[in-house]
């Protein structure tokens, strides 16, 4: 069995959106192995509160790698050392006994810091908002198999739907761009034929909400699949450009 550990960690707190921010160094003892990120950092926060300090905020909802709230970087990478899991599912033994860890929010423009470890992504659901949607009537859901989709379009719909909306491609990004994510709320509809009635109009949309946000443009990096918890492809920005320059041409203003 894995004896407990002590790690020293130096956190990011930021009291508020409108005042400095600093890192804070803290020592954690007593550590077991087998605890999530997360869970260690609740033991930190009950440890604060017990002597009086404020606990460092954080989001974090399902705990399971489906919501994507979690996200934080750890050790200058977006969701920490392991490759395809988000903050949540990365465990403690993936650090070694004494190890120092930094911990800090997203930094991007776009994604303003609301309170220590916790921003603001709320720039995520205006580009949702502006057409990551297919319109369709109410009513009953018509049969599974009523409109054939080939397979591979099929999975290449699924890889590009499985983004979490968690933002780690902006923050893994030089150029804080949100290219990844934009790219695979397009792609996933344009793929399926339910997607195609709207696609040009949902992809000029979208695209420039994502401009008007005030991210940065892709200059082919890859640092956002690198870090990306689904392992999402930046194939996926190849298809939104196609779809942005066919409803240019096709939309002429």
């Amino acid at each position: 069995m894995a004896k407990n550990m002590t790690v020293y960690l130096k956190i990011w707190r930021q009291p508020g959106p409108d005042q400095p921010g600093r890192m804070v160094d803290y020592t954690l003892q007593d550590v077991s192995p087998d605890m999530s990120f997360l869970e260690m950092l609740d033991v930190l926060n009950t440890q604060l509160i017990a002597r009086g300090d404020e606990p460092v905020e954080f989001d974090s909802d399902c705990r399971e790698g489906i919501c994507g709230s979690c996200g934080m970087v750890i050790n200058g990478i977006a969701h920490g050392p392991l490759k395809g899991v988000a903050t949540c599912q990365l465990h403690m033994r993936s650090f070694d006994d004494g190890a120092t860890i930094v911990i800090e929010p997203w930094r991007a423009r776009s994604f303003p810091v609301i309170k220590d470890l916790v921003v603001d992504r709320s720039a995520f659901d205006r580009i949702i908002i502006s057409g990551g949607y297919v319109t369709v009537k109410t009513g009953q859901a018509p049969d599974a198999h009523a409109i054939p989709v080939p397979r591979p379009d099929q999975e290449k719909a699924m890889d590009a739907a499985a983004c979490i909306g968690c933002g780690a491609c902006v923050a893994a990004c030089p150029n804080a761009s949100a290219a990844l994510f934009t790219a695979a709320k397009i792609s996933h509809l344009a793929y399926l034929p339910q997607g195609r009635v709207e696609a040009r109009e949902r992809a000029l949309a979208m695209v420039r909400q994502m401009d008007a946000e005030g991210f940065g443009n892709c200059s082919n990096h890859g640092e956002c699949e690198a870090v990306c918890p689904k392992e999402i492809s930046i194939s996926t920005i190849a298809k939104m450009r196609r779809e942005y320059l066919k409803a240019v041409v096709l939309n002429p203003e």
